[in-house]
């Protein structure tokens, strides 16, 4: 804890959103890009199609899909409870890491070709 004499619970706003709000401050401290917003296209199901950005997902992951042409991406995320994981078109997708689908803790999921490296990322 930051300040462990005066805890002020989150209460106006959702975890995800509270998440971001964190990643874009960091960002701008190091002089970096703040990730975007990537909406879900089905409930807990997104879909990258641009190539060398970086996303925060807007609600909980079951499942990500990575266009064939995307080679470079960074997706901030939460996995949902019933996580499925990462997939890329027309590609077999080789990941280290682990996810603990337990709805709360921020993972970084950052593609290099077809691999994969998963971390959890902490605050």
């Amino acid at each position: 804890m930051i300040n462990d004499a005066r805890i002020v619970p989150i209460q106006s706003i959702d975890l995800i959103s509270m998440y971001g709000f964190a990643l874009v401050a960091a960002a701008n401290a190091a002089s970096g890009t703040a990730p975007e917003k990537l909406a879900a296209a089905d409930i807990a199901t997104f879909s990258v199609t641009t190539n060398s950005k970086t996303y925060i997902a807007a609600e909980p992951v079951k499942s990500l899909n990575f266009g064939s042409s995307i080679t470079a991406s960074t997706i901030y995320f939460v996995p949902a409870y019933d996580y499925t994981g990462f997939t890329k078109d027309s590609a077999i997708l080789t990941v280290t890491g682990d996810v603990v689908a337990d709805g709360r803790t921020m993972y970084s999921a950052t593609l290099s070709t077809n691999a994969l490296t998963i971390a959890k990322v902490g605050f």
